[in-house]
């Protein structure tokens, strides 16, 4: 994977005022094995359940970059490491979780971005699908499906063009 940086994209992007470029605040950890990361967003919106999530996850990612928006919510892990191992093996470039993540060393171990507010050890209960592909509001950021996303030490970055 190429190496895009967070900075260079806001330092060609500075004087844009049509909202195409947005950065997350920094609330972020980084878990995962690949510490910088982009690709195509997919989004999932859930609470507490991780159903969509692990669905996404062990299907095809093609290098995308899945968003969960999982309201922040930091009483159930929506990734751990089973997950993160499906994710990397499926071709997925990284995952940012607004909520929390577990198996700290798993997700070291596995080579995908994987960002998160915090860790827990408890589980989700599989109870219910979240939505799929629709817009998420994270932190109070819009993120869209189809959006690019760039994530390094320095923060993340949202686009609704492709990041150079």
């Amino acid at each position: 994977m190429s190496v895009i940086s967070t900075c260079d994209l806001c330092d060609a992007r500075k004087g844009d005022t049509d909202g195409g470029l947005r950065v997350l605040p920094p609330v972020f950890r980084q878990f995962g094995g690949r510490q910088a990361f982009h690709g195509r967003v997919r989004t999932v919106r859930c609470f507490e359940d991780n159903t969509s999530v692990k669905a996404l996850l062990e299907g095809p990612g093609d290098g995308a970059v899945l968003v969960v928006d999982g309201a922040g919510s930091l009483r159930r892990a929506l990734v751990g490491g089973n997950i993160a191992a499906a994710a990397a093996r499926n071709g997925w470039a990284g995952v940012v979780v607004h909520g929390a993540v577990r198996d700290v060393a798993e997700l070291a171990a596995a080579e995908v971005g994987m960002l998160a507010l915090a860790t827990i050890p408890m589980p989700t209960e599989r109870k219910r699908a979240g939505d799929v592909d629709v817009a998420v509001q994270i932190e109070g950021v819009w993120v869209r499906p189809g959006d690019w996303l760039c994530a390094d030490a320095d923060g993340v970055v949202v686009s609704d063009r492709p990041l150079a």
